[in-house]
């Protein structure tokens, strides 16, 4: 049950950043937080293939987030 809801909450918590991305450049860090989250998710049910996409996601979210944090943040969005 509990690796249920951290699987949940981990990609709940992708799905919220990837929308809020646009806001904020933290945002685009949470949603590779939460990626790396599901890929641990994923080796503990041993889905390998969903392990392995969602830690490719979390690197190019994390070279996202390097590239974005620079900007400034838009706001009103």
């Amino acid at each position: 049950m509990s690796l249920t809801l951290f699987g949940l909450v981990a990609v709940t918590a992708m799905v919220v950043s990837y929308a809020l991305e646009a806001r904020s450049h933290w945002y685009v860090l949470t949603f590779a937080v939460a990626c790396a989250a599901a890929s641990v998710y994923a080796i503990l049910i041993r889905s390998w293939p969903f392990a392995a996409v969602e830690g490719i996601w979390c690197v190019i979210a994390v070279r996202r987030w390097l590239r974005v944090r620079r900007r400034p943040t838009r706001v009103g969005l």
